[in-house]
């Protein structure tokens, strides 16, 4: 019988993987917390998160002060949605807009931070800026908690349901945002592209066949229907997700291409 020799496996070494994740999330969280600290410095995020829960605010009174009131926040949570299509592009505007324009992106870009670390840091940033408005909104829910007996699940879908409708437009503003150095032309393409999409669903409504199933695929808010009803479908959650990571992967190579202008 022939001997048959060993076959080495060489080691896998972890150490660089380690030492790039660390890197990676050191970076990321020096932007996130730079653009933190940048919002509540300023009287942008209170005017943002005023402006929002003030109108959240008008639409529960609204929800609870019809004949038949529901236990629900199916009533104020479900058109707030639309309160997005100018509250996002507001908050996202100068992300990107304001480094172009004082000439610090490119100061960014030839530092040793990656370009997704860059956007990631930005986005998680306005992201905690949405979940800080909307855990303000949670004095709504309790007070419906303490008048009468909602049913939980719908409640959390549709909380679930907001923070992904509202990931989604802020992934769509910042790639307006990195498009121009100008804030308001940021703005007014973030909200243009915004309405397209979530006017797709009404426009789905009048047609038929194949058109109305495409029209209502591409829906922002076609797809937050069944979390305001109570019902959480993975294929909408992987439509949210998949509208987040395509737009902030456009961003990036939005600003990859920079670098060879």
């Amino acid at each position: 019988m022939k001997n048959v020799s060993a076959v080495s496996v060489p080691k896998v070494s972890w150490s660089g993987t380690t030492a790039f994740l660390g890197s990676t999330w050191r970076n990321t969280a020096a932007i996130f917390w730079k653009e933190f600290k940048t919002y509540f410095t300023s009287p942008m995020a209170y005017i943002i998160a005023g402006v929002f829960l003030a109108i959240t605010g008008y639409l529960f009174v609204q929800s609870i002060s019809t004949t038949f009131p529901e236990a629900s926040i199916r009533g104020w949570l479900e058109p707030s949605t639309t309160v997005f299509v100018l509250w996002s592009p507001a908050l996202t505007m100068r992300l990107l807009a304001e480094e172009q324009k004082l000439g610090t992106l490119e100061l960014l870009m030839t530092s040793p931070i990656r370009d997704y670390e860059i956007v990631l840091g930005k986005f998680f940033a306005v992201l905690a800026i949405l979940l800080a408005t909307l855990s303000l909104t949670m004095f709504y829910t309790l007070m419906l908690f303490w008048f009468g007996d909602p049913d939980i699940g719908p409640v959390v879908s549709g909380y679930l349901g907001v923070i992904l409708f509202g990931a989604s437009t802020l992934a769509v503003g910042m790639l307006a945002s990195s498009l121009t150095s100008n804030q308001v032309v940021a703005a007014v393409v973030s909200f243009g592209f915004l309405l397209l999409m979530v006017l797709t669903d009404q426009a789905a409504d009048i047609t038929t066949g194949l058109s109305a199933q495409i029209l209502e695929g591409f829906s922002l808010s076609g797809h937050f229907d069944d979390f305001s009803r109570g019902i959480i479908d993975s294929n909408n959650i992987v439509y949210y997700f998949s509208v987040i990571a395509t737009f902030l992967f456009l961003t990036i190579r939005n600003i990859e291409s920079r670098r060879w202008r």
